[in-house]
């Protein structure tokens, strides 16, 4: 399994499973469950039921990455620029 690019990783969803996680941190499958199950898995992790997932803003602050920021979105009254008149 091949550790995730940047721009993989940027394009992931907002929550990821845990083996995604554990391939971009270069994790095998038994270890990382293992590390999931122990409480010492390297991000912060959300159980439901019997499956983990990672949000992915920890997964980025574990591997020292900037989450991506979208740009404001401008309000409608916004959009038209100044008219000499303004």
């Amino acid at each position: 399994m091949d550790p995730l690019t940047f721009d993989q990783l940027y394009a992931l969803p907002t929550v990821v499973d845990l083996m995604t996680a554990a391939q971009a941190l270069g994790i095998g499958r038994s270890k990382a469950y293992k590390l999931a199950r122990d409480g010492q898995f390297p991000c912060r992790i959300l159980r439901v039921g019997t499956h983990y997932h990672v949000p992915t803003a920890e997964l980025l602050k574990v591997l020292g990455a900037t989450p991506l920021v979208p740009p404001p979105r401008t309000s409608p009254e916004n959009t038209n620029p100044p008219t000499p008149d303004d």
